[in-house]
């Protein structure tokens, strides 16, 4: 099998390896015995993708060539079919292997007729990556609107409908490929994973392909998009009820948030511009001079440049939008769901999912933003500016397993979007990511006091796995109790029951790290 060792950085940069070991998988059997060689030489695997993402997931720091790990490249797993029509009239199923990229998968379903209903905003992340951090994109339905067949407003983990996983079988003392129906109690760990099994196969569901209209505003105050609930105007639950699909991207120390509001549109309205492809903000993929300037002078330590940093990154957007006609777009889901390059800003981005009934989007969001806004007050009149990135808000559905309309379907045991028996009809979640630099001062201090303020103003917080959580003033993925305590709690007796089926379907922890150790601990 041809192997290799590289450097290894994750997307922001934070976490870096030299010379790790890497073996190239073609397919399936090639995971099969790189897992059983591994499992009788004490080495552990861990998949590659696209490297997209914050947490210690695929490696942790100081990983080398002595660390007995074993990188698996998994570019070459990127086969993609359709298979039968979903249970749904008008639903499809769509297998697919985990080295796939989703702007790949989403193009293929795209020229079959299909899509999904909400998606992350990169195009570089790989199908199996996703799915291991419950991946989301921005969507609950708007007032009056029916599920499409073949759609979920949760994760895209809730799409799958079976998959493939190399697991032990203590018939054989071996690891062997086994497949699971949604239906299987086991899948309920595996929808979400973590990274701590690796999936070869999987099949999703897709439902119709939509065309969507995205218009984009920078005029609404935050004082009014993110108001009291009751105050009425242009607030963010206002076009949630209208449209179903929004995010706001605000840059501290500006008053007005870049606002997106997508909306099912099957016709292009007059006054927008049609797309054909994806990524259609080139002021936000290429980081314009004055903004990486900017960035460069706060990377070499003056960190007091923050609030011109926000002023020209609302600057640039505000004219970026109006120079290329992109304030108000219209095409296939795709090319409206996709937006961020690997050329974009790359900065630390911690997350949570605050999950609330609907009727309760509006006053989470603005006590956040409150107290958001004056512990950055706070900080700026001490001469301290933790924050030089924007504050994203997104909003989705719950993962309702009635969505695949197969009887007796598993939720994902650790999406952070998994619903509560005990939780009322109607709960959707509140994504909250905050963005700053790598390395800024007293970033971690800032994200520890809006972590201990969502954990104690909404018990349901859960963290967004792929991102930055569990801070210390020194740093994140490091909280004792966050790790030991909150985390699980979190999840409460699903937490356990998913632990120990991980744990018993690779016992000898070849899918493993020394994080996922500390943190899946049984």
């Amino acid at each position: 099998m041809e192997h290799y060792r590289q450097s290894y950085r994750n997307w922001a940069g934070e976490l870096r390896a030299d010379d790790v070991w890497t073996a190239v998988a073609r397919n399936a059997q090639d995971v099969v015995t790189l897992t059983n060689w591994a499992h009788r030489h004490g080495f552990a695997l861990r998949a590659q993708g696209f490297r997209h993402g914050w947490a210690p997931l695929t490696l942790t720091a100081g990983t080398d060539c002595a660390s007995r790990v074993v990188l698996v490249d998994t570019h070459h797993l990127n086969a993609m079919s359709l298979g039968n029509p979903g249970a749904e009239p008008g639903s499809a199923t769509v297998r697919v292997e985990p080295g796939a990229g989703m702007e790949a998968l989403l193009g293929f379903l795209e020229s079959a007729g299909y899509g999904l209903t909400a998606t992350p905003a990169p195009g570089d992340l790989s199908v199996g990556g996703a799915l291991a951090v419950d991946a989301h994109g921005s969507a609950v339905p708007a007032d009056g609107e029916v599920r499409p067949p073949g759609t979920t407003y949760g994760s895209l983990s809730n799409l799958i409908l079976r998959l493939t996983a190399v697991v032990w079988d203590p018939d054989i003392g071996a690891y062997v490929t086994r497949s699971f129906e949604r239906t299987d109690p086991d899948c309920a760990a595996l929808l979400t994973n973590l990274g701590r099994a690796f999936l070869t196969e999987i099949t999703l569901l897709a439902g119709p392909l939509a065309r969507l209209r995205c218009v984009s505003r920078v005029d609404i105050p935050a004082a009014e998009l993110f108001a009291a609930p009751g105050a009425g105007g242009r607030t963010l639950e206002s076009f949630i009820a209208a449209t179903g699909r929004v995010e706001a991207i605000w840059f501290p120390f500006t008053v007005r948030p870049w606002l997106k509001i997508w909306s099912v549109s099957p016709q292009r309205p007059s006054t927008s511009r049609p797309v054909t492809g994806p990524y259609n903000y080139p002021f936000s993929d290429n980081v314009p001079s004055p903004v990486a300037d900017l960035a460069g002078r706060i990377l070499a330590g003056q960190y007091e440049l923050a609030p011109v940093l926000g002023q020209a990154q609302y600057a640039a957007t505000a004219a970026g939008l109006l120079a290329t006609a992109s304030a108000d777009l219209w095409g296939a889901a795709k090319n409206l769901q996709l937006y961020v390059r690997p050329t974009t800003l790359h900065v630390h981005a911690n997350g949570y999912a605050v999950r609330v009934a609907r009727s309760g989007v509006q006053a989470v969001v603005h006590a956040f933003t409150e107290f958001y806004t004056a512990r950055l007050l706070a900080y700026a009149a001490g001469g301290r500016f933790p924050v030089n990135g924007a504050v994203e808000i997104r909003v989705t559905g719950v993962d309702d397993p009635a969505d695949v309309a197969v009887p007796g379907a598993q939720a994902p045991s650790l999406s952070a979007l998994r619903p509560d028996a005990d939780r009322p009809a109607g709960q959707v979640a509140v994504w909250f990511d905050v963005l700053t630099l790598p390395g800024t001062a007293d970033a971690n201090r800032f994200y520890r006091e809006l972590e201990r303020y969502l954990l104690a103003a909404h018990p349901s917080t859960r963290v967004e796995w792929s991102k930055g959580w569990a801070y210390t003033e020194q740093a994140a993925w490091a909280d004792p109790d966050v790790l030991g305590r909150a985390v699980p709690s979190s999840f409460g007796s699903g937490w356990d029951a998913a632990v120990s089926t991980l744990h018993r379907l690779d016992p000898a922890r070849v899918f493993s790290n020394p994080f996922l150790d500390r943190l899946l601990r049984s």
